[in-house]
């Protein structure tokens, strides 16, 4: 049982490290079935409150985040990284839930007729080591991964 229990970290390990500066380049494409198991799939997004603090998160209050090498507001999440990080996709029409601003929830398209939502200039992710709501286990990751806030800027801070 040990050896499955270091085997399966070392194997987490590897997918993280997929998601750092390096493995960003390539097909910005998202697989089927790149979703979390249990997100939200109609697209809202609202302010729910964490350890960070309030942030953005999906209308079941699963947490959103931002990967600091789409500065640009197009995604660099590649099909290896879209595995940890799978996108918040949906239809054009996203809804600002309470506490956050229409204006700054927008979508960017993946691949034809596949829409990400975006808040600010941020295309939103889920992390797949989130087991539900209020959970923020992706903060910080690789020094790469964000919470996002209401005014659509990183969070950078622990929780």
């Amino acid at each position: 049982m040990r050896v499955s229990i270091v085997l399966a970290g070392v194997a987490l390990l590897g997918t993280l490290a997929a998601c750092g500066s390096t493995a960003t380049s390539g097909s910005a494409s998202a697989p089927e079935g790149s979703s979390p198991a249990s997100p939200a799939s109609s697209g809202d997004v609202k302010i729910g409150q964490s350890g960070l603090g309030p942030i953005l998160t999906d209308s079941s209050g699963r947490t959103l985040y931002a990967f600091a090498d789409d500065i640009s507001g197009t995604s660099t999440c590649g099909d290896d990284c879209l595995a940890t990080w799978p996108a918040l996709t949906g239809g054009k029409d996203f809804q600002a839930g309470a506490g956050t601003d229409q204006k700054l929830l927008t979508a960017t398209e993946r691949t034809p007729g596949v829409e990400q939502a975006k808040y600010g200039k941020w295309p939103l992710y889920y992390y797949v080591g989130d087991q539900g709501p209020g959970d923020v286990d992706g903060q910080g990751v690789d020094n790469l991964w964000f919470a996002v806030g209401a005014d659509g800027k990183l969070i950078k801070k622990t929780p």
